[in-house]
């Protein structure tokens, strides 16, 4: 039977936190070899499309993506859902940003907008080789016409003041706060997630979900790991997600991916 397949990225293909950005040859052996085996293999993350590098996405590792945590799905190179936050919404949120003094960057497909005055954000992205190239730096103060999935935040300050709070109190919205300094947000529609975004995907594929697999250590999987027919979730990530598991398998740093799709997927392990 033709599987699915959905990986994060951040602490589970990759370790940005000890500045490896890239993947590693066993792992990238792994996922070809679960191509080879007639299966579909799927990018499962909060990142746009604009964050991902050529690694990602010309490398021929995957055949289609879950992005902005399931606001926008591509297959093949073609978008067959997206979700996007009502223009009005954006507009609101934007005002209260500027007004407490916080960066933003607004979350589309193929392109994300980043003012350019938004410094500490793009020194962020920069720090973890994401390339500027997709960014758009001047853009109608309107934000007409824009289609935006997703938003996230940079603050000098813990929770913003209070605006992180109050952000993901508005009706509509959900997202995570960095637990760690509480200076970092993402924001979007309440209705969406990486589960959402799979079950389309494995509804357009005509997969069963009985045969899809996840990879994931993030509070961002949780919706992912309840969705699909089996969760395996990486040795690094936190208890709330482990409690999730079917299986867990060894850290980033230990390639646990390559380990998880050869002995549970594969089993050739």
């Amino acid at each position: 039977m033709t599987k699915a397949v959905f990986f994060d990225i951040d602490g589970t293909l990759i370790n940005i936190h000890r500045g490896r950005t890239s993947l590693t040859e066993p792992v990238k052996k792994a996922i070809r070899a679960l191509r080879q085996a007639g299966h579909h293999t799927f990018i499962a993350s909060g990142r746009p499309w604009a964050y991902l590098g050529k690694e990602l996405t010309e490398s021929g590792l995957f055949d289609g993506f879950v992005l902005l945590n399931g606001a926008v799905v591509l297959l093949d190179g073609q978008v067959i859902f997206r979700k996007d936050l009502p223009l009005d919404v954006v507009r609101a949120i934007v005002k209260r940003a500027e007004e407490c003094g916080v960066e933003y960057i607004l979350e589309s497909n193929p392109s994300v907008y980043l003012k350019q005055e938004y410094k500490a954000l793009e020194e962020v992205y920069t720090s973890i080789d994401i390339s500027l190239d997709d960014f758009v730096r001047h853009y109608d103060a309107s934000l007409e016409g824009l289609q935006i999935g997703k938003i996230e935040f940079l603050s000098e300050t813990p929770n913003a003041g209070g605006l992180f709070h109050e952000l993901l109190a508005w009706p509509g919205l959900t997202g995570l706060i960095d637990p760690t300094l509480l200076k970092y947000m993402e924001l979007y529609s309440a209705d969406i997630s990486k589960g959402t975004g799979i079950l389309e995907a494995l509804k357009y594929m005509e997969i069963p979900v009985g045969a899809s697999y996840a990879f994931g250590d993030g509070l961002n999987d949780l919706e992912m790991m309840d969705t699909v027919g089996t969760s395996l979730v990486m040795g690094n990530a936190g208890n709330e997600l482990k409690a999730k598991a079917d299986y867990v398998l060894p850290s980033v740093d230990e390639d646990g991916v390559a380990d998880g799709i050869y002995r549970y997927i594969l089993k050739t392990i």
